[in-house]
């Protein structure tokens, strides 16, 4: 899409920011329903997408995008009305006789930028959060997931008018161009480097951002953990969507006495769930591209491979693989985004979480522990943005709690509430009686109205 067309919509909604039909809660509870509706409608057309940009099964689109989605409008459904009510709060005694009050308000215009590896539900899953406070959305799927993105601009067509929406089409210079405009809230879910520099971008109009970005999520397993159950549920966790997930375990950090029958466990795991030959299952999603394929395929050495290694560059798969590694291998440098799992050990638990704690803030942590004092350590003493006791990933399905990271792996939240809160501001408003004026506060000041004051004011 050319710069003409984006400033044409940019403008189009500036325009229609004063009369924006969102600003209304009973609309937008309309809007989201259109939108559910349109979902279902286009459901068959949105797993073919998935299918031809990541080869996802449509149980897997369902369960790890599409269903998600829908589960989050039906939230925000049922609870809308209530997040947009004014919220009544106490007033100091000082302001009597007044009432005080928080107005939820739109921020205006927002922009979204999604990423490739959950196309769908990384960008729609936020817009439902905007549309929900109330907002105008520039929405930017990624130009990587080709097939979904436009799905996304067709169901965007059919269920919103461009001055409320829009779909952006586009790679590097249409996300650059946008964020040269000035909006009144990003949503940017992607790379770290790039996070930086739409926080840069943002600082320049002073605009708020909410950034969702990953990091070297570990995987603690104690030894006392359930092993057999704890195998099934990391290769779950870590090989969905070939990997390609942020809050995926990015390394299995494990008690050493324990080590030998975990990836014992986990390879039986991979067998049962993905099949002998991984490359041949086709219900098994393949890497996004080419660059992604040889980024994780690079990783894999025959000096350090405990399992799998094997790949199809025709297909774009790479069969799940487990690394014997060390913090200083080059697997364990940078977050990984594919099915390659790298094994660390450790021999005290209060040695894996200062360890842990060292390196960049997790996206995720997860802790396998039959021991609760040991799975409130973790939780406790290390730094991260969420995660699991005994699973993986999980924590981010849910509507009830927010999902976020901390510092380098992400600034602020959404789902539910707190999603609403993200694209909402809230208007601090004290509503004073005329009835009644108290005289204290007014020059000429004296000795009794600074001894009231003090009385009032305590």
């Amino acid at each position: 899409m050319d710069k003409e067309y984006i400033l044409q919509c940019y403008h189009k909604q500036k325009e229609y920011l004063p009369e924006n039909l969102l600003r209304k809660p009973k609309n937008r509870v309309v809007a989201l329903k259109k939108l559910y509706k349109n979902i279902l409608l286009m459901k068959e057309e949105i797993c073919e997408a998935l299918k031809e940009d990541l080869n996802k099964s449509e149980t897997e689109s369902y369960m790890s995008e599409i269903g998600l989605v829908l589960s989050e409008i039906s939230y925000m459904k049922k609870h809308l009305k209530g997040f947009a009510k004014p919220k009544r709060v106490a007033t100091p005694l000082a302001q009597f006789p007044s009432k005080s009050f928080t107005l939820p308000c739109p921020k205006g215009q927002v922009l979204i930028i999604s990423p490739w590896n959950y196309p769908f539900m990384l960008s729609i899953e936020p817009l439902v959060d905007a549309i929900a406070a109330g907002n105008v959305v520039m929405l930017k799927p990624s130009e990587t997931s080709y097939h979904v993105s436009a799905v996304i601009e067709k169901l965007i067509k059919a269920t919103f008018p461009p001055e409320q929406v829009c779909t952006v089409l586009g790679g590097r210079e249409q996300c650059s161009f946008l964020l040269d405009l000035d909006f009144d809230h990003i949503f940017f879910t992607g790379s770290t480097r790039v996070g930086k520099i739409v926080m840069q971008k943002a600082a320049e109009h002073f605009t708020t951002v909410t950034l969702e970005m990953g990091g070297k999520s570990p995987c603690i397993v104690d030894e006392t953990a359930n092993i057999e159950l704890a195998a099934k549920r990391i290769v779950f966790g870590k090989f969905l969507n070939c990997g390609q997930t942020c809050v995926a375990p990015d390394y299995l950090y494990c008690h050493s006495s324990i080590k030998e029958k975990l990836i014992k466990e986990i390879q039986k795991q991979i067998v049962l769930q993905y099949s002998v030959d991984p490359i041949k299952n086709k219900a098994y999603p393949k890497m996004i591209n080419l660059k992604q394929f040889n980024a994780s395929k690079d990783l894999i050495a025959k000096d350090n491979l405990i399992f799998g290694g094997k790949f199809d560059e025709a297909t774009l798969k790479i069969e799940p693989t487990i690394l014997n590694s060390t913090f200083d291998s080059p697997e364990m440098q940078s977050e990984i985004f594919g099915p390659i799992l790298p094994v660390v050990t450790f021999e005290k638990l209060d040695e894996a979480i200062k360890k842990v704690n060292s390196l960049n803030h997790p996206l995720a942590l997860y802790i396998f522990s039959s021991l609760k004092k040991n799975q409130d350590k973790v939780l406790e003493k290390c730094e991260f943005g969420g995660g699991c006791v005994n699973d993986c990933i999980i924590h981010l399905a849910t509507s009830a709690m927010p999902f976020g990271g901390l510092k380098s792996s992400g600034i602020g939240g959404y789902h539910g509430k707190v999603g609403f809160d993200t694209f909402t501001h809230h208007k601090s408003i004290v509503n004073k009686k005329t009835w009644l004026d108290l005289p204290m506060r007014y020059q000429p000041y004296s000795k009794l109205k600074y001894k009231i004051i003090k009385m009032f004011m305590k």
